[in-house]
Order: C-alpha cells, then structure tokens, then sequence
C-alpha cells in the first residue's frame, strides 16, 4: 500500500499521507513519495491548489522512530536534509497555494510540515505538539523559523521546550493555524476552502506567495522594489484581464491561474 496517495479533481491536487496504523509517522519512503507528488502538482497546469492531509486519525505524528535507532551522524544528517528540509523547501517554493488540512495529531516534524503550509485549518480535536525535547532533539522541518513568526519569540520557545500541546481552538486563537472546523464539518468545510481557491486567479496567488517568502529576509525598501516588479507581472496575466472585464460586464469571473 502507498505511504501517500495522489487525487487530482476539480482544480485540486489532494495528497494523502497514508499510514494510518501508525499515525502518518513520517518515513523515507513516505518522504520521497509527498516530494515526487508535491512536484507533480507543480508542473501540472491543471492543479491549481494543493490540500494536504491525513489518512485515518491523524495529519502526521513526526519521524517513524523505528527508522532512527542509534543513526550515525551522517545517516541522521542524510535523514534531515533528504526527507525533511527538501520537502519543506518544496512546499515554499511552489507557487500554487497550498492548504495543511490537519484531521488529528500534528507531532514533531509533522506539526512544522503543516506550519510550512500556506494555510492551516484544523478539525476541533487536532492537536499540535513540539514534541522534539520529549526525546532530546531540536525543532526541524522548519520549526524554528515559523513558529516564531506565527505566534511570536516567547510563546514559541515555551512550547518547544515544554511540548505542551496546543489544540486546535488554542492554536486559532494565537495564530499559529487559520480556522478551525468542527471534526463533522472538517472535511466538506476544508475541501471547499480548497475548491474555492482553485478557482481563484492562482497566478497572482502564486506571486504573493513569493513575495511572502522574500519578506522574511527583504528591508521595506526591497519588498516595495519587489512588489512593484511582480505586480507588473501581474498585471500582464490572464488573470488580471478578466478579473477587470468581468468587473466591467458585469459577469462571474473564469479565471485560468494563467
């Protein structure tokens, strides 16, 4: 059975991390198999939001720790660059939005997959945990440059040495996720979130996205170089042009992500 399944439908790539007996926990196999299908979306002009999730019970309770037993440096070094900073790298790169769906426990390095997303919406009982210190390491996959900016320096240094968990109305309420949904309406409310996004002008999305990426590293004076550039790009696209015609005329909008 595939570790993460691929359906493509209305617009929407949705990938599923799928080892439900064991929580999602991220594996190699299931590393590669997120980053190959993470990079078909990608190149695929009809995918035009990517919703991420997980089979069963949870999002993904972190690294299968069958898989880390007694590492040598090099292997664990191997194991953080291929399977985690790769796919999180990834998930900023494409310019397409991408939404974390989270339906359970998000531990560890799956916690920090999901806070790499563009959008985080949770069922009520979900959960985050920065569950590192619990066995001696360190907040990767990301960890230690979103949080912070999420939901600021000290809140996220307590709940990464602590790895107290946060539900998902607590990680609403201090910015760490977007919405919240309750566990009956999860599914139809998060898809549709997605459904809604695919038909939006995904090109000037994407180019949001990449300034949003700049920004962390940009002065103002970049950003607003920056801005101007890409939204020259943007105002040359499809997109653009029909959002103004259809404005004008008075019609809904068919919008190309083009």
């Amino acid at each position: 059975m595939s570790t993460v399944l691929l359906h493509k439908e209305n617009g929407v790539g949705y990938i599923t991390l799928n080892r439900p007996d064991k929580y999602n926990s991220y594996n190699r196999e299931m590393a590669l198999a997120l980053q190959g299908y993470l990079d078909d979306c990608e190149a695929d002009d009809e995918v035009r939001c990517i919703y991420l999730t997980g089979a069963g019970k949870g999002f993904c309770s972190g690294q299968d720790l069958a898989e880390a037993v007694n590492p040598t440096p090099e292997e664990f070094e191997r194991m953080v660059r291929e399977h985690y900073n790769a796919t999180i790298l990834r998930l900023r790169k494409i310019e397409k939005p991408v939404i974390a769906a989270v339906n359970g426990v998000a531990a560890g390095a799956g916690a920090n997959l999901a806070l790499a997303c563009d959008i985080v919406v949770a069922n009520e009982s979900a959960s985050f945990i920065q569950a590192f210190s619990k066995i001696g390491l360190i907040p990767d996959s990301g960890g230690t440059f979103f949080l912070p900016r999420l939901v600021g320096m000290q809140r996220a240094a307590a709940l990464m040495m602590t790895a107290d968990k946060v539900m998902a109305a607590d990680a609403v309420a201090m910015g760490m996720i977007y919405k919240c949904f309750p566990d009956d309406a999860f599914e139809s409310e998060s898809k549709k979130m997605a459904m809604t996004l695919a038909q939006m002008p995904t090109k000037g999305i994407g180019l949001t996205k990449r300034l949003l990426n700049r920004s962390f590293s940009n002065d103002l004076q970049q950003q607003l170089d920056m801005e101007k550039e890409v939204q020259v790009q943007a105002g040359g696209s499809y997109d653009f042009r029909e959002g103004v015609m259809s404005f004008l005329e008075k019609r809904k909008p068919v919008f190309k992500g083009k």
